[in-house]
């Protein structure tokens, strides 16, 4: 792994700059930004949000019911704008529709009005088509600088799927945007090769670590408890959404490999199965039936609220990231911030944020013989024996390395060196300089 991830980007974005030219966090008290999160993914949303808000920026984030809480709207320097409203998937087609078209209509009058030079998109909306085209044409039209952090460089590439449409779409979206944000080198280099875009134009910042879910003085012993489990068990997590990418139908087979060999092994499923997977989700009910009814294998469905994941990652002694394909994944980091090691598949850059023997191991994707004998010698490593000690330096590696500070530092890099081409702060043009 790049363990000096978060220091490289940042010297990297002070290259060819004085020391009196950097920008500073007097600078982002000065900018006005739209934080546009298509309603999803509270903890990223929060953790950005809190390390700008929290030293003066201004900001408007765009949210929904799923975002709405004092996280966000206790935070300093925030206006949340509800313009989403419930997403629930509950609701029939029409209500659905009329719901989205509704927040179009909010989102289009919203921007025509809004003082916020930067547009920073985290995610993009349902209709993607859309959102790549018209709404950055829109939002250029309106002479807004439109930052994209890119979590996933090409989600259908991903889950198999791709099309030349895909691709049109994404390269439009990626040429129009003043800045991307990505969370690898790796990253970077598909951006750059596959869709053209200038490396001057891309910043690589850590995925900053999980900083809205609660925690508390809850032990491992005493979250074992809470699930049924017992201390001696060797308890293996797998946590998030269920999908085919996600693999836990090979995880469920190395781990029935192990269970024949030691029946002390125990499996925690957390998670929601994904809608259009119901037929994926029934094997692998079908497969650990046994297993459930025995009490080796723990299910608990469906979405997993903030204040109930601690038990979870707490009770559990190793994490398994079983992908097949992912670009980075948040369940990494969310586990290294409860100080629990990763075992993952070698896919995407997760080999690049685990340390061998001290964070995790790594194994062969799709691989579930693979997988059975690293989970193997994990229970028979230094790292297993001496895990209540280990906690904390995982805990540590985590802060030093995914911090928010290191984020919200390059973010705000990128806001200064935007708005200073823009109004003419600086006398040439500098794109070169930017991180």
């Amino acid at each position: 792994m790049d363990q000096s991830l978060g220091v490289e980007t940042h010297a990297a974005s002070d290259e060819g700059r004085g020391k009196s030219e950097r920008p500073t966090w007097d600078d982002v008290a000065r900018i006005s930004v739209a934080v546009l999160t298509a309603g999803i993914d509270k903890h990223y949303a929060y953790g950005l949000t809190n390390a700008l808000g929290s030293r003066g920026a201004v900001m408007d984030v765009i949210g929904s019911d799923a975002l709405d809480g004092p996280e966000l709207r206790g935070t300093p320097g925030v206006n949340f704008l509800n313009l989403r409203g419930d997403q629930r998937s509950d609701a029939s087609l029409l209500t659905r529709v009329v719901r989205i078209l509704e927040y179009y209509a909010r989102l289009i009058h919203y921007a025509a009005g809004s003082n916020a030079k930067v547009f920073h998109i985290l995610w993009n909306n349902r209709f993607q088509t859309f959102d790549r085209t018209f709404l950055m044409l829109y939002y250029k039209f309106l002479g807004k600088k439109v930052v994209l952090t890119a979590h996933n460089v090409n989600t259908d590439k991903r889950d198999a799927k791709d099309t030349r449409f895909n691709r049109l779409t994404l390269r439009v979206q990626y040429r129009l945007a003043d800045h991307i944000f990505v969370h690898t080198q790796k990253m970077k280099s598909e951006l750059t090769g596959d869709f053209g875009v200038q490396g001057s134009r891309v910043t690589v910042i850590p995925f900053g670590i999980n900083n809205a879910v609660p925690r508390t003085s809850l032990s491992p012993t005493e979250a074992k408890r809470r699930l049924g489990i017992s201390d001696t068990g060797k308890t293996i997590l797998f946590f998030g959404r269920i999908t085919p990418y996600k693999g836990l139908d090979y995880l469920v087979e190395a781990f029935q490999m192990n269970l024949a060999k030691c029946n002390d092994h125990r499996l925690i499923i957390a998670g929601r199965l994904m809608p259009g997977c119901e037929q994926y989700g029934h094997a692998i009910q079908k497969a650990i039936q046994k297993d459930v009814s025995n009490g080796r294998i723990l299910v608990k469905s469906g979405f997993i609220p903030d204040d109930e994941i601690e038990v979870y990652f707490k009770a559990a002694d190793i994490l398994v990231l079983p992908y097949r394909h992912i670009y980075q994944s948040g369940v990494l980091f969310l586990g290294y911030s409860f100080g629990l090691p990763v075992i993952a598949a070698d896919v995407g850059c997760l080999r690049e944020d685990i340390v061998e023997e001290e964070t995790g191991f790594v194994f062969k994707p799709d691989d579930p013989t693979d997988l059975a004998r690293v989970m193997d010698h994990y229970f028979s490593s230094d790292l297993f024996a001496n895990l209540s000690s280990r906690r904390q330096k995982i805990e540590e590696f985590a802060t030093r390395h995914h911090s928010w500070d290191i984020v919200g530092q390059l973010t705000m890099n990128v806001y200064s060196e935007l708005l200073r081409l823009r109004t003419g702060e600086l006398a040439s043009h500098e794109s070169s300089k930017l991180p």
